[in-house]
């Protein structure tokens, strides 16, 4: 992804911060934290605050008391019933569709009506025994109670709705596209222009005929020498999965010691002891500083991994057309989705991987996958699986018929030998069915 990490002054400079901000270190992880941490504390200074309050009429201690304790323990029970049918939900979306689908355990709701019914609870609580011996007390502190347990039954019954959808197949498929959506309006925010080498941040050409591609299908997004004397960092700790790099940082680290970092590894890669993460230029940032701007975890995360919503979908495909489950409409249905995003990508810049300071320099290269790498993670292994399936075999002609007419001629290749292996298949398996994309 090109562009200043630091947002240059330069034309486009904000279309280039804008795809930045997929780089940078999320805080959703904090926000979580706090958000429970704020509840809880404003929850213990208004139970406090509230009892103090002498305005309005006056009601008898003892059953506001009975009351508060009443809606405080209420609140944390019903907490934990919905929870605990919270957790059956997605354990039944995780077999159902695919175990790497974690979108409603990351939902902003879950988190805030967790944090917000603590807060209601630490308050019940905290003004029930502030009120201590008085004999009357302001209505404020019960009408606030029954308030702020509204809320709370508001916030579970979103909750419970967000858990219905999450175990329907239409609302996760459209989850999962909205959030590729989301990534790659931000990444890929330049059309896609043939033979054209790949712009640093300034707006001007790199030098050389384009982006070298590493191997595995990824564009390197950099130059593929970075100079003499260059250090190679390895991941030392125990498995993991890559998540986040915080590019921003790295730029900034790489401008101050003068240095070129240069990834060998993107966000979604699984990493074991001695993995190569970068290529450091001499006397540029240490091994330590480089891990430090990294963020790793058990799972795949969509903030920084673009192929992760083409690995879903297809995973939805295989689970459906597996012998077990067979069934040939779902796997429709998520190649559908794989052909809307595919076509989305078709016509953009997919050479991304290249960061700039300030001065239009590269500082920071990352891997990124190119335009087979994407066909391939969406389309090769539901190819072979759906030659049991009619129905499969047919969609999936008519995604790769579409694509090819939707892409731009260099990018058809791939797609060409697909059709034809599709056709070839379906003439020799489903002969009295299968009718020749010509004819149709």
């Amino acid at each position: 992804m090109p562009g200043s990490a630091d947002g240059p002054a330069h034309p486009g400079a904000r279309e280039r911060r804008r795809r930045g901000a997929t780089y940078r270190r999320p805080r959703n992880a904090l926000r979580r934290d706090l958000a429970q941490l704020s509840c809880a504390v404003v929850g213990l200074l208004l139970g406090l605050v509230a009892p103090l309050v002498t305005l309005g009429p006056q009601v008898a201690a003892g059953r506001v008391v009975s009351v508060l304790f009443t809606i405080g323990f209420g609140v944390i029970s019903l907490v934990s019933i919905i929870y605990s049918m919270l957790f059956l939900v997605v354990q039944f979306s995780s077999t159902t569709f695919t175990p790497r689908l974690g979108l409603f355990r990351d939902e902003p709701i879950v988190w805030r009506a967790f944090a917000f019914t603590v807060g209601v609870f630490v308050f019940c609580v905290t003004s029930g025994l502030a009120i201590g011996a008085h004999e009357n007390v302001s209505a404020f502190v019960p009408c606030i109670a029954m308030i702020l347990t509204l809320i709370a039954l508001g916030l579970m019954r979103s909750l419970q709705m967000r858990a219905f959808n999450s175990i329907q197949l239409g609302h996760s498929l459209t989850a999962i596209a909205t959030r590729a959506h989301h990534v790659y309006d931000n990444l890929y925010a330049r059309p896609y222009a043939p033979g054209a080498p790949p712009a640093h941040g300034d707006g001007t050409p790199a030098h050389g005929k384009g982006a070298p591609t590493h191997g595995d299908g990824t564009s390197a997004g950099q130059p593929s020498h970075i100079g003499a004397g260059r250090t190679v960092v390895r991941w030392e700790g125990p498995p993991a999965v890559l998540q986040r790099i915080d590019v921003p940082t790295l730029v900034g680290l790489a401008r101050e010691h003068d240095a070129v970092i240069a990834f060998r590894v993107a966000p979604g890669v699984t990493l074991s002891a001695g993995t190569t993460l970068a290529e450091v230029t001499a006397d540029g940032p240490t091994g330590t500083a480089l891990h430090a701007a990294l963020t790793t975890g058990v799972e795949r995360s969509f903030d920084q991994d673009p192929e992760l919503p083409f690995r879903l979908l297809a995973d939805i495909a295989l689970r459906a057309l597996s012998p077990a489950v067979n069934d040939p409409a779902t796997a429709v249905e998520a190649l559908d989705r794989l052909e809307d995003l595919l076509t989305r990508l078709a016509g953009r810049d997919l050479d991304i991987g290249g960061f700039d300071d300030p001065a239009g320099r590269l500082r920071v290269s990352v891997p990124v996958p190119d335009w087979d790498r994407y066909v391939r993670t969406a389309i090769d292994d539901v190819l072979f699986a759906a030659a049991g399936s009619p129905m499969a075999l047919r969609r999936m002609r008519d995604l790769l018929s579409t694509l090819a007419e939707r892409t731009p001629e260099r990018r058809r290749a791939v797609l060409y030998d697909r059709l034809q292996w599709v056709e070839r298949t379906g003439n020799e398996t489903y002969p009295l069915v299968w009718t020749p994309a010509e004819a149709a």
